[in-house]
């Protein structure tokens, strides 16, 4: 490869994309190529997710997550609006089992006010009259911007815009190392004066070869989701549990998808490499340190570790995953959850020296590469502006 690149992007998940669209409409004498190791745009997090547009209210208000959540809802939706891309703004309820979630979801209303996104606690009575079929105790809290959309459709619909306007992709293309400003890879060499990692799962590794992202390794969950394929009536809206704050998942909810489909999920069941999908793409070199990094997490439990890898195994029970999302509803057919939808892995940052799940977005990079670290949910809702930030605050300018 004998071209020279002002910019090169690894990876063509939604940050990557979004990197590519800033890059060009800021400094639009920009080169700019995109490289993934995968056939198309979009093959993982990106195109496996649940195409939830988070409204900003699990985020505390220090927070990156914060900082986007509530500005990326609104630009995405706009930015769908633009290329006819359909969005379903069927909202959210957020609802309690007992007192003591009623509590938290006072604090998830705190947070998202101090956020600057539209949210408020409702009464059971009004949950009702939202969504009929919802079951809560004695409160609710209802995040009308919530809505759902394709994502696979959105990263297409990005990588065809920067097609025209001159951004270069080369799939099918790994990143091998680096020497300078020389990028190696199984398709050849690239020269650039800048590298751009957006590598998701293999985010960590590429930064470590930078000298970036020392003290952080990938742990991979798995998220699974089950298709409500009965009919598309029984939910007209989004239901989540209350989440346990002192982790980053989300708990088993119902989403209702832009086509209008329901279905329950995701589960963070930990795996053993980070494309565990399914027992394909197999490697010896990720099954080690990953295994070693889940035993001491087991016995130390920290962060609850142990008790919820313990919870998560289970929900490979179908009847135990069903049975969690039958608590926020009044009357769901168990029978109706017939299939499996494509399978997603959380690319979940790990703090090796704390021992600890990071739980905002991570930068990191110096003035020839910057690496982004941790863009799990709600980075797909925050993907437009969180690129512009990353761009102002640590591209060189062109």
């Amino acid at each position: 490869m004998n071209k020279e690149y002002t910019h090169l992007i690894i990876g063509s998940g939604i940050i990557g994309l979004a990197m590519a669209r800033a890059i060009f409409f800021n400094q639009p004498k920009s080169k700019i190529i995109i490289i993934d190791k995968e056939k198309t745009e979009g093959c993982h997090a990106s195109g496996r997710n649940s195409g939830v547009l988070h409204s900003g209210f699990y985020y505390t208000s220090d927070s990156l997550k914060a900082k986007f959540t509530v500005e990326g809802n609104r630009h995405l939706k706009e930015f769908c609006r633009q290329h006819h891309i359909p969005v379903n703004e069927c909202g959210k309820l957020v609802v309690a089992q007992n007192e003591d979630e009623v509590e938290t979801l006072y604090e998830l209303e705190r947070r998202g006010q101090k956020n600057g996104c539209h949210i408020k606690i409702i009464e059971e009575a009004q949950a009702r009259e939202l969504e009929p079929n919802v079951k809560t105790h004695q409160k609710a809290l209802y995040a009308p911007d919530t809505a759902s959309v394709d994502p696979l459709v959105i990263c297409q619909t990005l990588k065809n815009t920067l097609f025209d306007h001159g951004v270069e992709f080369s799939f099918d293309t790994k990143y091998l190392s680096h020497r300078k400003n020389v990028i190696q890879t199984d398709k050849g060499e690239f020269h650039t004066a800048f590298v751009i990692n957006c590598a998701g799962l293999y985010a960590d590794r590429i930064a470590r070869d930078f000298g970036f992202g020392q003290q952080y390794t990938i742990l991979p969950f798995k998220g699974l989701y089950l298709k409500y394929t009965k009919n598309t009536t029984d939910i007209r809206m989004n239901i989540y549990p209350v989440p346990n704050l002192k982790n980053p998942f989300l708990g088993v909810h119902f989403t209702k998808t832009v086509t209008g489909q329901i279905k329950i999920g995701p589960t963070a069941i930990p795996v053993f490499w980070r494309e565990q999908y399914d027992n394909s793409r197999f490697k010896w070199d990720e099954f080690w340190p990953i295994l070693g990094d889940q035993t001491r997490l087991l016995i130390t439990n920290a962060f609850g570790f142990r008790d919820l890898s313990f919870e998560e195994i289970k929900k490979y029970n179908k009847d135990y995953f069903i049975r969690l999302a039958q608590n926020m509803v009044l009357d769901i057919d168990p029978k109706g959850f017939s299939e499996y939808t494509l399978p997603g892995i959380r690319a979940q940052l790990l703090n090796k020296k704390s021992f600890e799940l990071v739980q905002d977005f991570i930068i990191e990079g110096d003035h020839k590469s910057v690496h982004i670290l941790n863009a799990v949910s709600p980075a797909f809702t925050c993907a437009l502006p969180f690129s512009e930030y990353v761009l102002q605050k640590y591209l060189p300018k062109v």
